[in-house]
């Protein structure tokens, strides 16, 4: 390992003087071999600056400096496509195929996005951020080109953490065999950051590995098979060969779906990369590399903890990521965190389940003070929700504790094997509503809509972190399967109560009442809340003199508090932080028509589109759900001359 990578922070050249000169990848493969380690200097150093002043993604980028210049140098990207799983570690890709420049807008609003966007630049040729999708879409180009007689091969780069779900195993399953009599040419990569570059990734295995990856072997193995075919020794030869092979390199799975592989090479070392690269590059069917590197290689901070460097915000790279001086308000997660452990201690039936999300979710603690009752089932959300209902058939009270995005991915799982069942599992879904920089792909806008629907589900939608608390505690509580959705980050600073007191199921309250006098001049205004929205819309509340409740239930919504409104208010509004259709305004104007109700009904949320990454609270009020927002958006609706309709039907 060089100085550099044992130093603090890398330092780049003040000139960037090859960096400097890349603008794409026919650029970087005009340099010479012996070029290519300093850059790789430069490109690591570049991350490590640009990830300190806007914050993302580090440890992962790090580790695939040397491995995205390989790829670019032997692939003639964008012809040849490149998939990368997941994607929070192409930032060494974005700065090679002409985003350089613009790395200091990185998961800024208007800027580019931390994960591959096929909007943002041909060379991501597919989009991502959810994991274990790249090789069944590297299978899928690879099939297009064969179909379309185009010579151009297909490249997934996957993680060994997203090689634990089961869609990866699926593709490998599928891509190894013939369709109609063809092979694609697809290559993936298994990028192993998880294991130490041990012994055998050294001289003697580079030499095993490339020369089984050469031309020599393959052409030596293929003759050694047709003179035997036909033997009683073939079968034997053949394996000889597998075993021999099981010997030198852990593949034998990979080569039981049909794949030739080889590895483990060190990915740090371009000199063991692009030959292998090079080798495989020209050979049909499927081929398997398995390269090990290391994560937040070349800064010795994020070596030492990768999991604290993994998405830092900004930060001085020559110090480190430093704890904040000032207190913080304690955020929804670490809420979660709290109850959990607090619950486990009073119930010994509960177990707790995460899809490979200690940390983001709040369970470092249970993990320490519960071990026997911790599950993590790594990236395997289908399986997170049907092992937790497996353990509710036995007695257990299982808590899957999911992000609202992932849960999306273990949806058939939650319809039939949970709620059809109607079994006690409470899934308590962070990154609710909009996240920030991440952006579209980890937004939480959709699991009112998805979970609302579904027979025997309940969901609830606490305002603040200790309605938090308590309706987790309500939830856990309840017999059958139960969502409570929170938010990423803090709320209003709520007190925190630490007994825990059940919420009267399916009731919300008022928090305000209007002085106005229904049915006289202007309308009197009612604003049903769900979630944490309500303080923005307690705030517009006071400059409109309108009522709001917290409604608390979107499922059991509390329709006897619904119908109230209706008959003592001329209009009503719904705010919440998931998208419109089919969400709890929805559900408020189902309350309405199934109890004969008519008056005018303003439904406010997320609307139907994506919505970029960017800060978070310019989003919600780009997306009028801010208080000025609510305000103006019910004053436009309601309270000026332009809806001389909906005042006189308010007003009858």
């Amino acid at each position: 390992m060089s100085d550099n990578q044992h130093s603090s922070a890398p330092q780049a050249p003040a000139s960037q003087a090859l960096l400097g000169t890349i603008d794409g990848p026919a650029d970087l493969r005009r340099l010479s071999r012996s070029q290519l380690p300093q850059l790789a200097d430069e490109l690591r150093a570049h991350v490590l600056n640009s990830v300190s002043k806007t914050g993302g993604h580090l440890s992962s980028n790090l580790g695939t400096v040397e491995l995205t210049i390989a790829l670019h140098y032997v692939y003639d990207t964008p012809r040849d496509r490149l998939v990368w799983d997941v994607g929070h570690q192409t930032y060494p890709h974005k700065i090679l195929t002409g985003r350089r420049d613009q790395m200091a807008t990185l998961r800024q609003q208007g800027g580019i996005s931390g994960f591959p966007r096929r909007d943002e630049s041909e060379y991501d040729t597919f989009g991502t951020a959810h994991s274990s999708t790249s090789i069944s879409a590297a299978h899928g180009m690879a099939m297009a080109a064969r179909l379309k007689g185009e010579s151009r091969r297909a490249v997934a780069i996957i993680g060994d953490g997203a090689m634990t779900a089961g869609m990866a195993f699926e593709a490998l399953n599928n891509a190894g065999v013939a369709h109609g009599g063809l092979l694609g040419d697809v290559l993936v990569i298994l990028n192993d950051n998880d294991m130490s570059i041990s012994p055998p990734v050294g001289a003697l295995n580079k030499y095993f590995t490339r020369l089984m990856s050469g031309k020599f072997y393959a052409a030596a193995r293929e003759g050694a098979k047709s003179v035997l075919k036909h033997t009683p020794l073939y079968e034997f030869a053949r394996r000889f060969e597998e075993h021999t092979k099981g010997m030198f390199v852990p593949g034998t799975i990979f080569e039981e779906f049909g794949f030739n592989y080889v590895g483990p090479i060190d990915g740090h070392d371009l000199d063991a990369l692009i030959p292998t690269l090079e080798n495989l590059r020209d050979k049909k069917g499927p081929q398997f590399l398995h390269v090990v590197t290391r994560k937040g290689q070349g800064y010795k901070l994020a070596e030492a903890d990768p999991v604290k460097y993994h998405g830092p915000t900004p930060f001085n790279p020559a110090e480190g990521i430093k704890p904040s001086t000032t207190p913080a308000k304690k955020t929804f997660t670490q809420v979660f965190g709290d109850w959990l452990c607090d619950m486990a201690e009073a119930d010994p039936t509960l177990v707790a389940i995460t899809p490979a999300m200690r940390e983001g979710s709040g369970m470092v603690e249970f993990h320490k003070r519960f071990p026997t009752r911790y599950y993590d089932v790594g990236i395997a959300e289908q399986h997170a929700v049907t092992f937790a209902g497996g353990m509710a058939c036995e007695g257990m009270r299982p808590v899957v504790a999911i992000y609202s995005t992932f849960l999306q991915r273990g949806y058939d799982q939650l319809v039939h094997d949970v709620a059809l069942q109607n079994l006690p599992v409470l899934f308590a879904l962070d990154r609710a509503g909009l996240v920030g920089a991440d952006g579209a792909t980890h937004a939480g806008n959709y699991d009112i809509a998805f979970t609302r629907c579904i027979p025997n589900m309940s969901v609830l939608t606490p305002a603040d972190e200790n309605e938090c608390r308590q309706a987790l505690y309500t939830g856990h509580l309840h017999d059958g399967p139960v969502t409570v959705r929170y938010p990423r980050g803090a709320g209003v600073g709520a007190e925190i109560q630490k007994e825990m007191t059940a919420i009267a199921w399916g009731k919300g309250e008022i928090r305000r009442t209007s002085s106005l006098t229904q049915g006289r001049g202007t309308p009197r205004i009612a604003i049903l809340a769900f979630g944490t929205l309500l303080y923005p819309a307690l705030k517009a509340a006071e400059a409109l003199d309108a009522s709001v409740a917290n409604m608390r239930f979107v499922k059991p919504l509390d329709t006897a508090l619904v119908a109230e409104l209706a008959r003592t208010h001329d209009v009503l509004v719904t705010i919440e932080d998931g998208c419109i259709m089919g969400g709890a305004g929805s559900a408020v104007m189902e309350s309405l028509q199934a109890q004969g109700l008519a008056l005018p009904v303003l439904q406010l949320g997320l609307p139907d589109e994506y919505v970029e990454h960017g800060e978070p609270g310019k989003l919600m009020a780009q997306c009028g759900l801010d208080a000025a927002g609510i305000e103006q958006s019910i004053r436009e609706r309601f309270l000026t001359p332009v809806a001389p309709v909906l005042r006189s039907v308010a007003n009858s």
